[in-house]
């Protein structure tokens, strides 16, 4: 099997960090400028912050209470 070069490797990992960080910061804005949240804010931006990928999408999804 050949390896991945340093080239290689980092054009396939920059664009997910890109995304992962967008997501995190869409996910926090949001968080910040919602009136309610399902739970308090705080628990809500450390979940943003500290699960991976599947925080910001479960605030997205669970999160926020519609208006």
């Amino acid at each position: 099997m050949d390896q991945l070069t340093h080239a290689q490797l980092l054009s396939v990992l920059l664009p997910l960090v890109v995304i992962e960080l967008a997501l995190k910061l869409s996910a926090i804005v949001a968080c910040v400028r919602s009136e309610r949240t399902r739970g308090p804010k705080w628990l809500c931006l450390l979940v943003i912050l500290f699960v991976s990928t599947f925080g910001p999408i479960a605030f997205f999804l669970f999160g926020r209470k519609p208006a």
